[in-house]
């Protein structure tokens, strides 16, 4: 007969560790999060559309004269044809996205576009094509593209790939009118800032 062999004395037990979360958890819940932040992101983006960039409508005076002061220096019209206004005009801006559509025709007050444009009367073709091809040139030579042809009788817009502003040369034969537009894209304008 064998002896029952004593039994060990019984230890206290000790609470188990908590187990640690593993790593697959962590990265779940930060994808989770990501991928809610990119849909309220893309849901905001796709109601407003693209914003608009910020600007100064003092810098984009300045831009503006001058470009428009080159304009007319290509042309080398008499002196009798009319300067660039002192003054540049405001065009509205409409909203983007699908918010356009609860806001049809309604313009942004606080998004504008900045003209500067004038016209000339009686001028031979041969010194508006002269002094077109100069403009034309002298464009292309600073990099600015060409976006169209002939928008009037004799006419051309160009486009500045860096700023976005644009030229519009144009010549119309049944009164000799020379019309010059410069304009720059859409911007929003700060608070608060009278136009």
């Amino acid at each position: 007969m064998t002896s029952a062999q004593p039994s060990a004395p019984a230890t206290p037990s000790r609470p188990q560790p908590r187990p640690r979360p593993r790593p697959v958890y962590a990265a779940l819940v930060l994808g989770v999060a990501a991928l809610l932040l990119a849909t309220c992101w893309g849901a905001y983006r796709l109601w407003n559309g693209a914003p608009y960039p910020e600007a100064d409508p003092a810098i984009v005076a300045t831009r503006l004269g001058a470009e428009a002061e080159r304009v007319q220096d290509d042309l080398a019209l008499s002196a009798g044809a009319e300067s660039p206004p002192d003054r540049m005009e405001t065009g509205a801006c409409y909203y983007r996205g699908l918010r356009s559509v609860a806001h049809i025709d309604q313009a942004r007050a606080d998004v504008r576009t900045f003209i500067l444009d004038w016209r000339t009367t009686g001028v031979p073709k041969d010194n508006a094509r002269t002094g077109q091809e100069r403009v034309r040139a002298r464009l292309s030579q600073q990099g600015w593209k060409l976006v169209s042809e002939n928008i009037s009788d004799m006419g051309f817009r160009y486009e500045d790939r860096s700023t976005g502003d644009q030229v519009d040369v144009n010549w119309y034969a049944p009164t000799g009118t020379l019309a010059v537009s410069i304009h720059a894209p859409c911007g929003k304008i700060p608070d608060g800032y009278d136009l």
